[in-house]
């Protein structure tokens, strides 16, 4: 390949050129000799290095750079870090040349935005003990993370270049952590796009379709904006509010949550955008010009009762303040209107990093985002503590706070605590202190006595009621929803299961003291491997508890202090290791084959598969496979949500898959459909598949209310252009209101 070196030159001078632009309002004095030498050392230190399109790689790092600069509002240190985050990992430089040059700090955030080459222990997912390294840098500097999105951000943005198989497992990735952090930390426009840039590659059809469906309706949106928009900007003109009203599209991802909660047609979905008013106003009149604006519109056009938001008297978690209200606009179609000040919009849109700003500048009307902010990472740095948790449990449990809808529950003291959406009176108490959950007995709620499984609602008042006598029980997880909870009544748990483990490792010392073997690690290791127990203090709790017959000893003998199987019988695998592909014909020492395909329906393959059911993948559809831990390649759509799930923690396990041209037999697909009552209407349908279609249907449920029916049709296709044609001609039915493929 011919390189033109002075273009590339030219480039890379461009690019740095439009960070430094980004980057100095922020800069202090020497600020820009210290990017200058970053930047020196990043080009030398990447200067045999080239992605995927053939560019030159520092290219990345530049990119990275402007995100954290320009998207995120970031300082020098972050900017440095942003275009060294790769040198560690991937070049000769070496952290204490970053400590050196740098100073410690960048020196950590860099270090913690490394992955991990080697872990420990098989059972544990490589990719999930990445995700706890970098979350874990949320106990020191939170910078990591934010630099780290940044970096999955352009990485997304340049996903073509990447194979089939990538493309899906970085997909996959970021829906399942990536974006929901982006989201809980306040960048909801990174957020967003990392969702819709996601969902290209995982729903391919549906994200072109749905950008089709915008690009030819851009038009008539911008009209409606426009006449929306004008009367309530005269408004504002008019009171003095300086104020200035806009409308922006929403997200493809949004629009395709919607279509599927909604199970609409792209048609349907009404609010495909949605209206800012955002204030100027100084500090002190910030929420007193926000509801002069709120009454300014619902005035003009009038509110949904039920979907007013007020984010501006008690912020996210976040740190996110601003006013939702939803109104009847021009031709009777409901419109979302989101109000509040320049201030607020920045942090909206940049989020922790523009908090961070405004608390450097000491702005004193951020102090209740401020508090809800620190109270958050608080929780979250506390979690992050414990040492013990399994990298898949640890994450797990993490993610189920990201995207969750608060609530706010108030002490006996009138303090306010901010819980998510169904948290218990357990809950609460773990967020007071550790001791009065380990204590809880049951609580008050607005004076009135109820048990710890209460379900907490908006502007509760709670009171804890504690006895020294309680302890926690296993089934407490079932109890709790935030992943505090769950982590100390784990750990009160776990320190139980130890006491308990101590009495098993008494019984199990006596009996290898009777075969004369030494207690040690290889011993210990080998009999948990042999019991099927994830670890060894499980299956000293086990013998403990009697659950394990120590009578199996039988089958080891004695070899210098250390067990060995009699007759050299195999151990088996722990149950949850992660067990790689093995065809029914040859070992492969346990790697996948590389440049493995599947074809589907292909006698010759020696592959074996099996259709997952969670989805129901038909020929046509954009599938992938995945390989269970029995070594069965299970075929799945691309947007199955289980697949993405298992495809962001073991990626290693995908396989490529496609469909022959070969004849295949048919496959039950489900379509569901909605409409008004009418006498012969399942007689219109079963003509038009039955009759009209020739296809095979194996059932048909339909349920009437006031009305208005819903229907549930089970019928064997060919592939998805069957399904669409069906679809299409089930629609013409007049009364028929909406078809759809049914959906995960």
């Amino acid at each position: 390949m011919d390189v033109n070196v002075e273009a590339e030159k030219q480039a890379i001078l461009k690019d740095y050129r439009q960070l430094l632009r980004l980057a100095t309002p922020r800069m202090k004095k020497g600020d820009d000799k210290r990017i200058r030498h970053a930047f020196e050392l990043a080009v030398d230190a990447h200067k045999h290095m080239r992605r995927k399109s053939g560019e030159p790689y520092i290219h990345h790092p530049l990119a990275v750079a402007k995100i954290v600069s320009g998207d995120m509002g970031l300082g020098t240190t972050s900017v440095i870090c942003a275009l060294l985050h790769d040198t560690v990992e991937d070049t000769e430089l070496t952290l204490e040349d970053v400590k050196k040059e740098f100073g410690n700090t960048a020196a950590k955030i860099i270090d913690g935005l490394t992955k991990i080459s080697k872990i420990s222990h098989q059972t544990e997912s490589i990719q999930a003990e990445n995700y706890r390294k970098i979350l874990l840098t949320l106990s020191d500097d939170i910078r990591v993370i934010l630099i780290k999105i940044a970096d999955r951000l352009h990485n997304m943005r340049t996903l073509d270049g990447q194979s089939r198989k990538n493309q899906l497992k970085i997909s996959s990735e970021t829906i399942y952590l990536y974006a929901p952090l982006a989201h809980r930390l306040g960048l909801y426009s990174i957020k967003g796009e990392l969702e819709d840039l996601a969902m290209k590659y995982t729903e391919t059809e549906k994200y072109k379709e749905i950008a089709k469906g915008l690009e030819s309706t851009k038009k008539d949106r911008t009209k409606y904006i426009n006449d929306f928009v004008r009367p309530l900007q005269e408004e504002m003109d008019k009171s003095g509010l300086k104020a200035n009203v806009f409308g922006r599209p929403k997200s493809i991802s949004s629009i395709w949550n919607k279509m599927r909660k909604k199970e609409v047609d792209f048609d349907d979905v009404y609010d495909k955008f949605a209206i800012r008013v955002i204030l100027e106003s100084p500090p002190e009149k910030e929420k007193e010009d926000c509801w002069r604006a709120y009454s300014i519109v619902t005035d003009k056009y009038s509110p949904q009762p039920n979907r007013m938001r007020d984010w501006i008297s008690h912020p996210k978690g976040n740190g996110y303040e601003s006013l939702h209200t939803t109104v009847m606009g021009p031709g009777g179609q409901w419109v979302e209107v989101q109000i509040r000040s320049q201030r607020m919009d920045e942090v909206a849109e940049k989020g922790l990093a523009a908090h961070y700003k405004y608390k450097e500048n000491k702005f004193k009307a951020a102090n209740s985002a401020e508090e809800a902010i620190e109270s958050w990472l608080m929780q979250v740095r506390e979690f992050l503590k414990n040492p013990d948790v399994n990298p898949i449990e640890f994450i797990n449990d993490f993610k189920l706070q990201l995207y969750q809808k608060e609530i706010y529950i108030f002490t006996p003291k009138g303090e306010l605590k901010i819980l998510p959406a169904a948290a218990t009176a357990l809950d609460f108490a773990y967020t007071v202190h550790t001791n009065v959950g380990d204590n809880c007995i049951g609580a008050k709620v607005n004076n009135k006595l109820v048990p710890i499984s209460h379900e907490l609602k908006n502007g509760d008042q709670v009171e804890i009621i504690t006895s020294r006598k309680q302890r926690p029980s296993e089934d407490w997880l079932n109890i709790v929803t935030t992943s505090r909870a769950k982590s100390k009544i784990k750990n009160s748990l776990r320190e139980e299961k130890r006491k308990i483990a101590d009495d098993g490792k008494e019984i199990l010392e006596r009996k290898l003291s009777q075969l004369k073997a030494n207690y040690n690690n290889e011993n210990i290791t080998l009999l948990a491997s042999f019991y099927k127990m994830p670890s060894p203090m499980d299956m000293l709790y086990g013998i403990a508890k009697g659950t394990i017959n120590l009578l199996e000893l039988k089958k080891f003998k004695n070899v210098g202090g250390n067990l060995e199987i009699i007759k050299a019988e195999k151990v088996g695998k722990p149950k949850d290791e992660a067990v790689y592909y093995n065809t029914n014909t040859e070992e492969n020492n346990g790697e996948i084959p590389k440049n493995a395909e599947l074809v589907i329906f292909d006698e010759s393959s020696k592959f074996p598969y099996e259709f997952a059911k969670c989805c129901g993948a038909i020929p046509g559809d954009d599938v992938i496979g995945f390989i269970s831990i029995n070594g069965v390649i299970k075929i799945h759509r691309t947007g199955c949500p289980n697949v993405i799930n298992l495809a962001s923690k073991y990626g290693y396990r995908i396989i490529k898959t496609r469909w022959t041209a070969k004849t295949t037999p048919a496959f039950l697909t489900t379509v569901k459909l909605t409409g008004l009552d009418d006498i012969g209407v399942i007689n219109k349908l079963t003509t038009i598949i039955s009759g009209e279609m020739k296809l095979n249907m194996q059932s048909v449920s339909i349920e009437t209310n006031e009305g208005i029916f819903e229907g549930v049709i089970k019928v064997f296709v060919k592939d998805n252009d069957q399904v669409n044609k069906l679809i299409t001609r089930l629609k013409s039915i007049p009364g028929i209101n909406s078809v759809i493929r049914e959906e995960i």
